[in-house]
């Protein structure tokens, strides 16, 4: 039985800082983009074309004004996400203010009414900066690629990911993760 969900932003909150950073022309080091790379939910997304070497090489191409030259699909990928982030900070800033204050509570009820019987008492969303995938299913957590995560100009309120509200969206594969 579900008692709790834990939201994870630890990458995230990193980011912010590596974004406002970088957009401000400040040198971001090296040990900076390796403690990113080395965050253990990074781990989700990498693959024989994407590690810990690719966010580090994507981050200081970035930082240092680079074009990223002979990179893979999955880091090019990254690399605009990233580039994204830091066109337009306000925009950046209006992603990750509903996911700070996110509070899941109140589909805990409705996650154990889908199953009496999951094997897990806590659940976690982890938030990261991903490339290609929209979500991750792993044990216990859902991982969400941050760069899906769209709030709505006009309402202030209504963030989506895909066509989906945000919690719906969220609810929908916390649904799928505990009937795995």
């Amino acid at each position: 039985m579900i008692e709790r969900i834990k939201v994870k932003l630890d990458i995230i909150e990193g980011m912010l800082y590596y974004w406002q950073a970088t957009s401000e022309r400040e040198k971001v080091g090296e040990a900076y983009m390796n403690n990113i790379a080395e965050f253990p939910e990074m781990k989700y997304i990498y693959d024989d074309e994407f590690n810990g070497e690719s966010v580090r090489k994507v981050l200081s191409a970035i930082s240092n004004r680079e074009l990223l030259n002979n990179g893979s699909k999955k880091e090019r990928k990254f690399w605009n996400n990233n580039m994204w982030m830091m066109e337009d900070l306000e925009y950046t800033n209006m992603m990750v203010a509903p996911i700070k204050i996110l509070n899941l509570d109140s589909i805990i009820d409705r996650l154990n009414n889908k199953n009496e019987n999951s094997k897990y008492e806590e659940l976690e969303v982890v938030f990261i900066p991903g490339h290609q995938d929209e979500y991750l299913i792993e044990d216990n957590k859902l991982i969400i690629n941050f760069f899906r995560v769209k709030p709505d100009l006009y309402e202030e309120d209504k963030v989506t990911i895909g066509d989906t509200i945000l919690v719906d969206y969220i609810e929908e594969k916390l649904i799928e993760l505990i009937n795995k």
